[in-house]
């Protein structure tokens, strides 16, 4: 087993046994299946969202998730004043800025977050993270249009150098950088495009392990390949059956997780565009 698989092997086992609190601000279509799915991991999901009580909750949670997915002004208002909160009491805080670049409000509402509130994490797809540096890439509605490919690792170099924070891409395959070191986590399965909340869990199961885990290179790295590895062992059990079954059975995997279920199902490598500076 490679190092940084032992590393996060560990981490998932931390996360069993300790249950850390994930205090998460997502969007209306996918609570249900994100608390499920936090459950299922072994950890243990809050949604508070008024604005009397977010800053005390985002004190005593191991990690907070801010997700844009449904928003509105009075919700943005309210994360940022978690988001505070989480900062000054130490506790990381991961943006998912869904559909950022499909409207107006979407990009500033995300850009305001990260002026307003130090953020840990950002992890969206591609075009997501592209604007909210500036770059332009095809979106719609909450969705990536066509991937870059190998242009996501450069990508993420740039955004987490711009932004000051680690920034993971997902896609075919992931990149989780601090734009100077990075990793690309193979894994998953296709399936997952097809279950609405699939990348919003994945924020929170980011959440999970960054809870426990203050390198979140390796924190980050860990919630990728162990959802990863979970998809791919639910696309194998139901092969043919649809995203219906798909989704139930990658709950279950979620829950059957294990520190070896990695062999196989999906595996972690240096990032070279990160380690070269962003080029190739």
């Amino acid at each position: 087993m490679h190092s940084w698989e032992k590393e996060v092997s560990a981490l998932l086992t931390k996360v069993q046994q300790t249950s850390p609190l994930v205090h998460n601000m997502t969007n209306v279509v996918v609570t249900n299946f994100t608390a499920n799915g936090l459950y299922a991991l072994g950890a243990s999901p809050v949604m508070a969202y008024a604005t009397e009580e977010v800053a005390d909750m985002a004190a005593i949670a191991g990690a907070l998730v801010l997700n844009i997915g449904t928003l509105n002004r009075e919700l943005v208002d309210a994360m940022i004043i978690a988001g505070q909160s989480a900062n000054a009491h130490g506790v990381p805080v991961l943006l998912d800025p869904v559909g950022a670049g499909a409207t107006r409000f979407r990009t500033e509402s995300a850009l305001r977050i990260l002026s307003e509130v130090k953020v840990s994490l950002v992890r969206g797809n591609a075009a997501e993270v592209a604007h909210l540096v500036g770059e332009s890439r095809e979106i719609k509605g909450v969705d990536a249009g066509k991937s870059e490919g190998s242009d996501d690792a450069e990508l993420a170099v740039r955004a987490a150098r711009g932004l000051g924070t680690i920034v993971a891409i997902t896609g075919e395959e992931d990149v989780i950088t601090d734009g100077t070191n990075g990793r690309i986590i193979s894994g998953g399965d296709a399936l997952l495009t097809k279950v609405t909340g699939a990348g919003c869990l994945l924020t929170s199961v980011l959440g999970a392990f960054a809870a426990l885990e203050a390198n979140l290179l390796i924190a980050g790295s860990a919630g990728l390949a162990f959802y990863g590895a979970a998809a791919s062992r639910a696309a194998e059990r139901t092969a043919d059956l649809g995203p219906g079954s798909f989704q139930i059975a990658f709950l279950d995997e979620l829950a059957k997780l294990h520190p070896g279920s990695l062999e196989g199902y999906a595996a972690i490598r240096e990032a070279e565009a990160a380690a070269a500076g962003g080029t190739r």
